[in-house]
């Protein structure tokens, strides 16, 4: 399975409005400054959070995103399923029914054993993202990044939140 680059970008996007304090927020040039991505097609990835609810988003000099919800509240199932949709990742296309040794007339009752067991890998991954939030992310974050570059990065993004 291979996910948009979006995902990478929102997953990473909402890490770092998960820091964010009380009614600030971040504009889509600073996000996207901040990871080297072209702002046009950041946005996009963006617009797909704030479709699905869970950044707010506001216009204006002191505009841009932050979460909608807790970061607690946040999952990376949330972000994956809104930039990639909700849809299970394998779609049966039922090619047994073009086995040429089957009779004509046979009907299948119920799933092919390959489509079961794509769908609970489907339901397996999703529920282990289902299980990370952001604030769990963040808890992480801060114990394997260089404490200079965590407080850098922080004091970077404050500089340009409005």
């Amino acid at each position: 399975m291979i996910l948009k680059s979006q995902v990478e970008w929102a997953l990473h996007c909402c890490a770092i409005l998960a820091g964010l304090p009380d009614g600030r927020y971040l504009s889509t040039k600073a996000l996207a400054e901040l990871h080297g991505l072209p702002k046009e097609y950041l946005s996009k990835a963006l617009q797909s959070l704030s479709q699905a609810g869970l950044v707010h988003t506001t216009l204006g000099p002191s505009g841009g995103y932050r979460l909608a919800r807790a970061p607690a509240e946040l999952t990376f199932l949330d972000v994956v399923e809104a930039v990639e949709g909700s849809g299970r990742t394998f779609v049966c296309q039922n090619i047994r029914a073009n086995n040429p040794c089957r009779p004509k007339d046979y009907c299948e009752s119920g799933s092919c054993a390959i489509a079961r067991i794509m769908w609970e890998a489907d339901e397996a991954w999703r529920t282990a993202l289902r299980k990370v939030t952001f604030a769990d992310l963040g808890k992480t974050l801060e114990q394997e990044i260089d404490p200079g570059i965590w407080a850098g990065t922080f004091d970077w993004v404050l500089k340009r939140a409005g």
